[in-house]
């Protein structure tokens, strides 16, 4: 476990939140977040992805009125497997199952500013440790629900990385030879609560000659990709299928949530990603009773509540990993 100063020292840094979907980038010195861009993440390849966080990065800086030369450093958090700066092992990611040194790539297109990578959920994590919803506790488990689901471990106020693949709860069996996952295995909570694929079973489900609304509704708003904006128009039209795939999304969280409290007994679980921010407090409380039926210790249940940072946990987060 490394422990993480929480102040840290004033320098000027940016943080990057690398999804499947999205680059969301801050300049932060401190706490404060003085600059900020956005940009969707290509699909075609690692190579563009890290010209894309480059792209990122100085659209950040101009926002913030500030330029390369005053940068000290930069934290990025990925989806996958994170090892010495090389990430592998990213369903989601087009391009990263195989390694590729992103953290090397993205320094030398910034001109050699120092880059630090991380697991995304993991930076997250850190983020509401230190600047949001974890503050006030000593140990907590972190879950965002995004294209994909990842979790992070916080045990005596440290981040728990294990070998480098600690936290992938999203990787966690919930139902035995169940939901083909994005990583090839079978019955994951990903499977079930990732937006990803929930809109592979909606495909399968309307080729099989069941009804949606969701694909006229992307098609509608020039989405490719079954966003939490086009899940929460799709229960506003009152569409069965998005209500069953919500469902079983909460059904598969509160069964891994509440497996991990057996065995980590943290003091709180902090909910976090797309969905979550959409849906709040109410989908939040979903889980928490879903979890209520299968917890061992049901009279002694962690506090269960949403991030605090909401889009800009992962990015806040890579900002305290750059030393913000």
């Amino acid at each position: 476990m490394t422990p993480v100063d929480d102040d840290g020292d004033g320098t000027l840094v940016a943080g990057v939140d690398l999804g499947g979907t999205k680059i969301q980038t801050i300049v932060a010195r401190g706490g404060d977040v003085l600059g900020q861009a956005r940009a969707s993440t290509p699909s075609d390849g690692p190579v563009a992805v890290a010209g894309a966080v480059v792209d990122s990065v100085h659209a950040s800086l101009e926002a913030a009125g500030t330029h390369l030369q005053q940068l000290s450093a930069v934290g990025i958090g990925a989806p996958g497997r994170i090892r010495d700066g090389v990430i592998s092992h990213s369903p989601n990611m087009p391009g990263m199952q195989d390694p590729f040194p992103m953290e090397s790539t993205v320094s030398n297109g910034l001109g050699g500013v120092p880059v630090r990578l991380d697991n995304d959920v993991t930076v997250a994590t850190l983020g509401e440790m230190h600047r949001g919803a974890g503050r006030a506790f000593s140990s907590f488990l972190s879950v965002f629900v995004g294209t994909g689901v990842g979790g992070g471990m916080v045990l005596d106020r440290s981040v728990w990385r294990g070998r480098g693949a600690a936290g992938e709860i999203g990787h966690m069996v919930v139902k035995p030879h169940g939901r083909r996952c994005g990583c090839g295995g079978r019955g994951h909570l990903e499977a079930y609560a990732g937006r990803a694929s929930m809109q592979q079973k909606a495909e399968r489900l309307v080729a099989a000659g069941e009804h949606t609304v969701l694909f006229d509704l992307m098609a509608k708003h020039g989405r490719d990709r079954m966003t939490s904006g086009i899940i929460e128009r799709a229960l506003e039209h009152g569409d069965a299928m998005t209500e069953r795939l919500i469902a079983r999304a909460v059904w598969a969280l509160g069964l891994a949530l509440s497996s991990s409290q057996s065995l980590l007994d943290v003091e709180a679980m902090i909910i976090g990603g797309g969905l979550a921010e959409r849906f709040g407090q109410p989908f939040v409380d979903r889980i928490a009773a879903q979890m209520g039926t299968t917890l061992f210790h049901a009279d002694d249940p962690p506090a269960v509540l949403p991030a605090a940072l909401g889009d800009l946990s992962g990015a806040m987060g890579a900002a305290v990993l750059a030393g913000a």
